[in-house]
């Protein structure tokens, strides 16, 4: 069995609590982090706009791709540690959903958490990358939430019945 835990700044430990406590003993277990390179893009592109070429150690958007890795690394390390037993450690770089996605390939499972409105139950509470893992995973996906879940108080009221049509 093969289980994908995405990684993500702010809800991890969330998703590997999730996977310590889901994954069977001698799963597969794989911290998945995706580096987006969109920011890093943009300041290279407005970099060599305005100034030039130069050489990429004063291009902007080489120091943020650096640096953006760097923060991988120390999520995944922090991952591993809290997970507490023997995991792959896997850092993609792309358009953050697509790499979700293309990781789960094969997968058995594939842990995420809501990272949208966490006020409230309902479709708000992801945001429109994890909305697009949930609605493209080619495998079973375990959604959590990153911290105790709202109440079912916070549930809207059934709409009411239609009106009857008028008979006159």
């Amino acid at each position: 069995m093969t289980v994908i835990v995405w990684i993500v700044e702010g809800t991890w430990p969330a998703c590997v609590d999730a996977a310590r406590a889901h994954a069977p003993q001698g799963a597969d277990v794989v911290l998945l982090h995706v580096t987006d390179l969109e920011a890093p893009g943009v300041a290279h592109g407005a970099y060599a706009g305005l100034l030039g070429r130069a050489g990429p150690e004063r291009d902007p958007g080489t120091r943020m791709e650096h640096l953006a890795a760097a923060a991988g690394e120390r999520l995944l390390a922090a991952a591993a540690e809290r997970l507490g037993r023997p995991c792959t450690r896997q850092d993609r770089s792309g358009r953050v959903e697509r790499e979700v996605v293309a990781a789960a390939e094969g997968a058995d499972l594939l842990v995420l958490a809501r990272d949208g409105d966490r006020t409230h139950l309902g479709p708000r509470s992801l945001g429109p990358r994890s909305r697009f893992v949930v609605d493209h995973a080619p495998c079973p996906v375990l959604l959590v939430w990153p911290q105790t879940a709202p109440g079912t108080a916070a549930v809207p009221p059934p709409p009411r019945p239609p009106h009857p049509p008028h008979r006159g």
